[in-house]
């Protein structure tokens, strides 16, 4: 007990770094989690769109497709699940919230395959077949969120946080393209179904705008490329139709498949961006991890130095004391400018060796302090930005579950808040969170604000 009771700065070093280590072995561990959620993710999207198309066409078409996308599915969501009981050791440092989602995420998984043997019997609705796919993504998509909460290192973290509001990209492009596509098979336009296709439109532009604040430079040619595709004209044409459309309008249900491949392709675009991005992260794990070992490397080292070479005046106090030695003089300790010949043979130069160890262990510390503080610094911005999101959300989520508003209304009565009062969005959002009685209209009242935070 004494022994660990009397514990030596260095060795707090290279713990440090040990630590140091271990988190940055953690940290990769969930980005490889997080890869695979990503892939499910996206074969789930392509399985809610087939089964849409098979739905709204009473089975006519995409059958096929769907059959192909669920055999395909299927081998992720089990990868997804050996990966979750990983977390599950005790060595993983998973948090308690973040094993409860994994266990909301494995229930959703569950459901599956009853939907799945429902939707072959052409059952459920395609608004309820949507739904059920979309709950299952939607909680994929907010263990990512929990994931990138915990990141510890600065850069990974703010790749992470792209990560997060791509894949919120990306889902609500999804939902686009299978209501676009259910909305003209259908053959007519519905309010219901044309109101959801112009919120997932303002969805898209909302998360971008946190994506775009975040994206690495060399990634933003990606995203460009993504917004800015050969059929992105094409896309844009079957959108401005379907906005525009009046209500009970009939709609040419052919075009339903021309949809679906044109946001499909943007889809694929985004998808490029997302394999990068994940690249990316995977690169950024591995070189986090390299250097945390070289940082270990070299504390070890420097600490095996100064304990196998004490310091020129405590070797030559045991000389002098020493049975076998027959000191000249009395060691002293030289001070600054001190002119004077040391006693023994090599002590000036064992002095100025001592003199450097020290001098690189301090630095060593003075380099952790600093790094430390960088650290927190960069990674306190990134971290704002996810905890922002899920104040915005909450606060949303206040007004759809008080005042009955959708999930656009919500948000943009947020918006015209926060212009109307010259108040940041979160600033509005944290108010609205703090009313008891939230003090806004009806979506068709004129006001639409919150009382002034």
């Amino acid at each position: 007990m004494g022994k660990n009771m009397n514990r030596s700065t260095s060795d707090f070093i290279v713990r440090a770094r040990e630590l140091e280590l271990q988190a940055m072995q953690h940290l990769a561990a969930r980005a490889a989690l997080v890869e695979v959620i990503g892939k499910l993710v996206h074969a789930l999207q392509w399985e809610r769109g087939a089964s849409s198309l098979y739905l709204a066409s009473g089975g006519r078409s995409f059958d096929a497709e769907r059959t192909e996308v669920v055999a395909f599915a299927e081998p992720l969501a089990q990868a997804l699940r050996t990966a979750f009981a990983e977390q599950l050791d005790a060595g993983s440092a998973a948090s308690a919230q973040m094993v409860s989602m994994m266990g909301w995420v494995l229930l959703d998984l569950d459901s599956l395959g009853p939907l799945r043997a429902a939707i072959a019997q052409k059952a459920p609705k395609v608004g309820d077949a949507m739904g059920a796919f979309s709950r299952v993504i939607a909680g994929l998509i907010e263990l990512v969120f929990h994931l990138a909460d915990g990141a510890t290192d600065p850069a990974i973290s703010r790749l992470l946080v792209t990560l997060v509001h791509l894949l919120q990209v990306k889902e609500a492009a999804g939902q686009e393209r299978a209501v676009g596509a259910s909305l003209l098979a259908s053959g007519v336009c519905s309010e219901l179904e044309q109101q959801r296709f112009i919120h997932l439109i303002d969805a898209q532009e909302r998360a971008a705008d946190v994506l775009l604040d975040f994206i690495d430079a060399d990634l933003r040619p990606h995203w460009d490329d993504a917004q800015n595709g050969p059929n992105t004209a094409q896309l844009e044409r079957l959108r401005r139709g379907l906005c525009m459309a009046k209500v009970d309008q009939p709609l040419d249900a052919t075009q339903s498949t021309v949809w679906f491949d044109v946001s499909s392709k943007r889809l694929a675009d985004l998808g490029v961006l997302e394999a990068a991005l994940t690249a990316h992260l995977q690169a950024a794990c591995q070189a986090a991890i390299a250097a945390a070992r070289q940082d270990l490397a070299d504390s070890t080292g420097l600490v095996q130095r100064l304990r196998q070479n004490p310091s020129p005046h405590a070797q030559a106090a045991d000389r002098y004391f020493s049975a076998a030695g027959q000191p000249a003089s009395v060691p002293v300790l030289a001070t600054k400018g001190d002119a004077a010949t040391p006693a023994e043979p090599g002590q000036a130069m064992e002095a100025a060796e001592a003199s450097s160890r020290i001098a690189s262990l301090q630095d060593l510390l003075q380099q952790q302090t600093d790094k430390l503080a960088q650290t927190e610094q960069e990674l306190r911005k990134a971290k704002q930005a996810i905890h922002d999101r899920k104040v915005i959300e909450r606060a949303k989520g206040a007004l759809m579950s008080r005042l009955g508003m959708t999930e656009d209304a919500a948000y943009r009565a947020l918006q015209k808040a926060a212009m109307d009062h010259n108040k940041r969005l979160l600033d509005v959002a944290e108010a609205t969170l703090a009313l008891t009685d939230i003090a806004l209209a009806s979506p068709n009242a004129k006001a639409q604000t919150p009382s002034t935070p």
